[in-house]
């Protein structure tokens, strides 16, 4: 019998389901799905199949995902370890702020590993190095003896993932709405010398991750960002109508011009590709099929507003190469205006830290800058018309 591939996943929500599944399925991998949620496990579990459809400006294009499992690693974490400890690839799609939630398993399954390669451990999420990040919470739990042959354990590769999942259909179940166009790059350094390189369709596996994690960062999260805020402030309920709107539009428009001068001068991007970047990011948030929410884009405000995100990454860069971050500042102050959202817990914790703190002191416990950084001073005034508002 040939030897299949076999995927374990962590977090079965929709870029889970949409996108890294959707790949890791049409390079026939067996998937599972590990989620601690009891009732999207269940639905997992006992379903053979669900629909993804992509979404373009050409039409929709509907095809059917299958071969996989669910496993609730709140009851059967023993289960997790072994399909961990036996598989190919583990992956993520949890959130940043959950990584050292699902260590604890990857660890043990590294230490139970026998298979003659190492486990390929990828964290698909929305923030700078976060397989760095997991594997720092991983390696803490492993043994002095693992470590020192951890090369031939496990190889821990950044990736930097680009799809909009819109908002879904309110009766979708697990079937998955997405945007057609992707872009997911992988480090390939870490699977030389003896790695195994997972073979998966629609990866680009590149030698420096950094430029593609930041262009994208900083263009479509920065720009996608920017538009709920603005339009939260408004009252404009979708993504697209933000856009539609000319001084909303211009908003956007300034912020990621700023982000891609950094770009092009850091990176050595040539300016017309940026540029076509930009319009094409652009093209893409205001399409009104996507029809996305400004609250749901908008979440978890704390964690988009911190050191290394989309707004204080690119503007503290900016600021320490003496360059303008007016427009970026302006995103800045909207975040800081996304208070007390239903739904979203950060928003609450976000207006309890203005409320019961001084600007400077805001400003230090939720970006994580320095006083004595360029970009502090600049930010301090804006919190402080936050909080006389």
């Amino acid at each position: 019998m040939p030897y299949e591939k076999k995927a374990v996943h962590f977090g079965g929500g929709n870029i889970g389901r949409g996108f890294v599944a959707e790949f890791l399925h049409e390079s026939d991998y067996e998937v599972i799905f590990v989620d601690v949620m009891d009732d999207l496990i269940n639905k997992l579990a006992n379903t053979s199949s669900y629909t993804v459809t992509e979404i373009g400006d050409d039409g929709e294009r509907e095809f059917t995902i299958d071969h996989f499992r669910a496993l609730n690693s709140k009851y059967d974490l023993d289960k997790v370890v072994h399909e961990i400890a036996t598989a190919d690839v583990v992956t993520c799609a949890v959130g940043p702020n959950i990584l050292k939630f699902v260590a604890d398993p990857v660890a043990k399954a590294i230490e139970a590993r026998t298979l003659d390669f190492p486990l390929a451990v990828i964290a698909c999420e929305n923030a700078i190095n976060a397989t760095t990040t997991w594997k720092g919470f991983i390696e803490a739990k492993l043994s002095e003896d693992t470590l020192k042959n951890i090369s031939s354990k496990a190889r821990y590769a950044n990736s930097a993932i680009d799809r909009i999942v819109p908002q879904q259909d309110a009766d979708a179940g697990l079937n998955v709405k997405i945007e057609k166009f992707y872009e997911w790059c992988v480090e390939e350094k870490p699977f030389e010398d003896g790695g195994k390189k997972p073979a998966i369709k629609g990866v680009h596996y590149v030698d420096d991750l950094e430029p593609y994690i930041e262009r994208k960062l900083f263009t479509v999260n920065t720009s996608h960002a920017t538009a709920a805020y603005f339009g939260h402030t408004h009252k404009i309920p979708y993504i697209h109508e933000v856009l539609q709107n000319k001084e909303l539009h211009d908003h956007v428009r300034a912020a990621v011009k700023e982000t891609a001068q950094l770009i092009v001068d850091k990176h050595g991007i040539d300016k017309t590709e940026q540029d076509a970047y930009v319009e094409s990011i652009v093209k893409r948030i205001s399409n009104p099929t996507l029809k996305d929410n400004v609250e749901r884009v908008g979440r978890a405000p704390l964690r988009k507003l911190s050191r290394k995100e989309r707004f204080i990454g690119p503007a503290a860069q900016l600021a320490e190469r003496g360059e303008p971050v007016k427009a970026l500042l302006n995103s800045v102050e909207q975040a800081f205006r996304f208070q007390n959202v239903e739904g979203d817990e950060e928003s609450a914790e976000l207006a309890k830290i203005l409320k019961e703190n001084s600007a400077e002191d805001v400003v230090l416990k939720v970006t994580g800058l320095e006083k004595d950084h360029p970009l502090f001073a600049q930010v301090v005034p804006i919190v402080e018309k936050v909080q006389k508002s």
